[in-house]
């Protein structure tokens, strides 16, 4: 089937299959890390393909070396909320104190994440390179994960005094004990490794990613679609009686604790002693800038 692509500035949308859309991270320049724009085109893109009778299974894939780097540290370009339609009912976005940052991230981490998560239709993560943090939210929120074999994944926001990311999935995608070690160490786990803990389900060549992932998902593609959204829900039903969206939200009340800790330790919302120097002197020029201009202003 000849692809039917439709481009946006950050987010690419294919059809390369009958009843298949392929849903591809552009910024291969930033590692694909993910920032309002791509936050919202992500989410358009999932929706049309949620509301596209024709397609039964989505890929979440990337261009370039690396599936994602995560969140964008480097800001918004100057975007703010008012330059998109939120989805969520969280609002009080400039609001002072904590308020704002925790509906900012309630609204494009984990409600979004939620909600990609909850699409009615199966998904599969088509995942190479680096997988890092915000990454790991990008591939968990699918119903599947196809590895390269180069692929690895790691969560180090302990380094910037955070107990891990937004949409706290990491005990049920590596189990108790090897998502403690994860955490604690921050160190990266091949795509051996995690399929191994059962968070992968298959790891092939890399000039072979995104055949294999294609495939799979046109092997899901002949199955009835409404049986397979059935499926979904019953499956992600169980983990939900276990107990894993009261478990996030404790997580991200944790975190937001660790973000208002930092900024009346440090003045920012993490701990600049464990970013990478360029990113933490980015970091700390912006808040003396915002704090000249305060006082400035003032």
């Amino acid at each position: 089937m000849t692809d039917r692509t439709a481009t946006s500035t950050q987010v690419r949308y294919e059809t390369p299959s009958r009843h298949i859309a392929r849903i591809v991270m552009a910024r291969p320049g930033a590692h694909n890390a993910q920032g309002l724009q791509m936050t919202y085109e992500l989410n358009a893109a999932f929706d049309r393909a949620a509301h596209d009778d024709d397609i039964k299974v989505a890929i979440l894939a990337a261009d370039s070396r690396n599936f994602s780097a995560g969140h964008d540290l480097s800001g918004d370009g100057g975007k703010t909320w008012r330059d998109f339609t939120t989805v969520g009912t969280w609002a009080g976005f400039d609001a002072k104190g904590a308020e704002a940052r925790y509906g900012r991230e309630m609204e494009i981490y984990l409600e979004m994440c939620e909600r990609w998560r909850n699409l009615s239709k199966p998904t599969i993560a088509q995942v190479q390179g680096k997988c890092i943090a915000g990454g790991l939210m990008l591939a968990w929120v699918c119903d599947l994960i196809v590895a390269s074999e180069d692929a690895s994944f790691k969560d180090p926001v302990i380094d910037f005094g955070i107990c891990g990311v937004e949409f706290f999935n990491h005990p049920w995608e590596l189990g108790i004990r090897k998502a403690k070690e994860f955490l604690f160490t921050a160190d990266e786990i091949s795509a051996r490794d995690a399929a191994a803990c059962g968070m992968v389900n298959r790891v092939v060549p890399r000039d072979e990613l995104e055949a294999a992932t294609l495939a799979l998902a046109e092997r899901i593609a002949t199955k009835p679609a409404f049986a397979l959204k059935a499926t979904k829900q019953a499956v992600n039903h169980v983990q939900d009686v276990q107990g894993r969206r009261n478990a996030q939200m404790h997580a991200f009340s944790l975190h937001h604790l660790l973000h208002a800790h930092n900024e009346l330790v440090y003045g920012v919302p993490v701990d600049p002693n464990g970013l990478p120097e360029t990113v933490r002197d980015k970091l700390l020029a912006r808040v003396a800038k915002a704090k000249a201009a305060g006082g400035a202003a003032g």
